[in-house]
């Protein structure tokens, strides 16, 4: 390497500027990277703790809002639990509803109702077990966003229902960007239907669900057609959630370009590099270097602009991200993410270094000799 060491020491302005431009990009990828992870946690978190393997809703419903519009009958609860291979499977309700404390303090939640003995019942970290009438378990999050505590009393509109906060789970859980809160499934129900008394539920929303939550197998075909339901596995109920697939999709778009350019970025750097060290590689070639060393010499120069670059720009992200965490920004720094960025970025970069620096295969030896004149 030793053109690649002498052009690093001696060209170190040009080579500065390179690495400033891959390092920014580098702190755009772990930016949105972060900014990806917390989407996903403000969105789907309550789903993803979950102890299930899938979701039945009702048949035919519409995929992307199959929370919100499916409707279940709670025999399908016990269709399930009949078939071969299924674990366990429990009644889930969830609907979005709107509620104030005792002291006026307004609170979006997404009311989730299940039956206090079942696998999927929440587990509380303060406070009581669930399982009371009237109690509510509500997730960690929204007790630090929002002014109420273990003890208030919540109304929910429409209803007029007052359930009381017994509880709080230890993590995150949202769905939808809205704090997910347990209540049992009757409670649920009224609050559901926008009444007060079991008395003015129908005999129909007296056994409504929104789905069967269920541990069992990945394959799902032969249980559907029995319960005559429909399923989605845990992963793909995610896009059921309210602009989750939009969000994810959108940050996806934008990091593919920025590999992209990352990978234009250098190779452009590259091509222009190569045309001008034109006349040192032709001397190199006189002399018997073989075109492996030469492409070895500019790959390992462009190596280690890239681990340098990409190195400094993962720092700085890191430090910037970890400011962002905690703030009212959807934010989290997740290591695995972050690393699988920086080798996108080192790899597509020597990618785009290698489609320049083949042109030193190009160069002919004579040129040193002035052959070109």
């Amino acid at each position: 390497m030793f053109l690649a060491l002498r052009d690093l020491r001696f060209g170190r302005t040009r080579f500065v500027l390179m690495g400033a431009v891959i390092s920014l990009i580098a702190v755009l990828m772990v930016l949105l990277s972060g900014l990806s992870q917390g989407l996903v946690k403000d969105g789907v978190s309550g789903l993803q703790n979950l102890p299930i393997t899938s979701f039945a809703f009702e048949k035919g419903v519409q995929h992307d809002s199959a929370f919100t519009r499916s409707v279940l009958d709670q025999d399908a609860v016990e269709a399930w639990r009949g078939q071969r291979d299924v674990n366990d499977a429990a009644p889930f309700g969830l609907a979005l509803v709107n509620g104030a404390n005792q002291d006026g303090v307004e609170v979006d939640l997404a009311l989730i109702g299940v039956e206090p003995e079942t696998f999927i019942a929440p587990r509380s970290a303060s406070g009581d077990e669930f399982g009371a009438a009237d109690g509510l378990v509500v997730s960690s999050h929204l007790i630090e966003k929002e002014k109420v505590k273990i003890g208030d009393t919540i109304t929910l509109e429409h209803s007029g229902l007052s359930v009381r906060i017994v509880g709080v789970m230890e993590d995150q859980n949202t769905f939808g960007h809205v704090d997910m809160a347990y209540v049992p499934l009757d409670t649920w129900r009224l609050a559901k239907a926008g009444v007060s008394s079991a008395d003015e539920l129908t005999p129909r929303q007296q056994r409504e669900i929104t789905a069967v939550a269920v541990d069992g197998p990945e394959e799902t075909a032969a249980a559907d057609r029995a319960a005559g339901t429909e399923s989605l596995s845990q992963r793909d109920s995610y896009n059921a959630s309210p602009g989750y697939t939009a969000e994810t999709s959108t940050l996806m778009m934008i990091q593919v370009f920025l590999y992209a350019i990352c990978a234009l970025v250098a190779g452009a750097f590259f091509t222009v590099l190569t045309i001008h060290r034109k006349g040192e590689i032709a001397v190199l070639r006189a002399m018997g270097a073989s075109t492996g060393y030469l492409l070895r010499d500019g790959l390992g120069q462009a190596l280690l602009l890239l681990l340098g670059a990409v190195g400094v720009g993962v720092g700085i992200g890191v430090g910037f991200g970890a400011l962002l965490q905690g703030t009212a920004m959807p934010f989290a720094l997740v290591a695995g993410p972050v690393v699988l960025a920086a080798l996108l970025l080192i790899l597509l970069g020597l990618a785009g270094a290698a489609a320049a620096i083949v042109r030193i295969t190009r160069v002919d030896p004579l040129t040193a000799l002035g052959a070109n004149r």
